[in-house]
């Protein structure tokens, strides 16, 4: 396993142990599932979210998670509160799922928010052929994580778009994608892509503001007759996105995503209060 963790410790199977000696992380089994949460003054971001998906990763692929929310919760608190509470991404990780003795650990992760002017200019994205075998499942896949990493890498790219055999655009490597056409957002269909926590939380936001979402599979024909895009994700929030290949879009500037944009904002903040106050 690629050594991932950052700073001072982390956390297996409910002991604090040093980065220093990352060896020590047990993954014996072929199959891992895995999430990803972003810290903010010392809130794990929309937690509960989060493990209602890895639960269901897990279910998926047939088996369960043993530990307890509760319990996955207080060591999420240790690990925040051992490094010192960092504003970082942490990382959940939970392998040998068929096992009475899995492993499940917890670390910090390399993170990287965009700047302001990113988010003024928009990204560059490429479409590159690939299909899930579980698209619902948040699994660990190294190899397609690479082989999208190196063609993101040498398309000077910020994002990939998997496209299916049918050439139909279902999500981000690492993100969900939202198309603008007029004032409807057009989005993938539940069963077609991972349903991200920032997706679930924008389809809330966008009923609030009363915009109209169509779950839809969008084909790469399609693209020119759009009017903007964006990307949603745990540490980019929403991305508008300039171009898909050769194709320009002005999103940054789209009255529609910075309505959305606006609302995920307030909406973060909402929860962050609310869990403060809880706590």
């Amino acid at each position: 396993m690629k050594r991932e963790a950052i700073l001072e410790y982390y956390i297996q199977n409910g002991e604090i142990l040093s980065t220093k000696n990352q060896d020590m992380m047990n993954l014996r089994g072929q199959q891992a599932i895995y999430e990803v949460i972003r810290v903010i003054d010392g809130i794990a971001l929309y937690f509960e979210e989060h493990m209602d998906r890895m639960r269901k990763s897990a279910e998926i692929l047939g088996h369960g998670i043993h530990k307890s929310d509760t319990e996955i919760f207080q060591e999420i608190q240790e690990l925040i509160k051992v490094n010192n509470s960092p504003d970082l991404n942490i990382k959940l990780l939970c392998s040998d799922l068929d096992q009475k003795n899995q492993a499940f650990i917890l670390y910090f992760v390399e993170s990287h928010y965009p700047t302001e002017e990113v988010y003024q200019k928009g990204i560059h994205t490429i479409l590159f052929q690939s299909e899930r075998e579980n698209p619902n499942a948040k699994v660990v896949n190294q190899n397609l994580r690479e082989r999208v990493q190196q063609a993101i890498k040498a398309e000077g790219a910020y994002e990939a778009l998997l496209v299916n055999h049918e050439q139909y655009i279902t999500e981000g490597s690492r993100s969900n994608i939202f198309f603008v056409k007029g004032n409807q957002l057009i989005t993938a269909p539940p069963g077609d892509v991972l349903l991200g926590v920032t997706r679930m939380r924008i389809m809330k936001v966008c009923k609030k503001l009363g915009i109209a979402v169509k779950e839809n599979l969008l084909h790469v024909d399609d693209l020119l007759q759009l009017d903007g895009a964006f990307m949603t994700g745990t540490s980019v929030n929403v991305m508008p996105i300039r171009s898909i290949d050769s194709r320009v879009y002005d999103s940054s500037h789209h009255s529609l995503i910075q309505k959305i944009h606006e609302g995920y904002e307030e909406d973060m903040k909402a929860y962050i209060e609310m869990r403060k106050a809880r706590d």
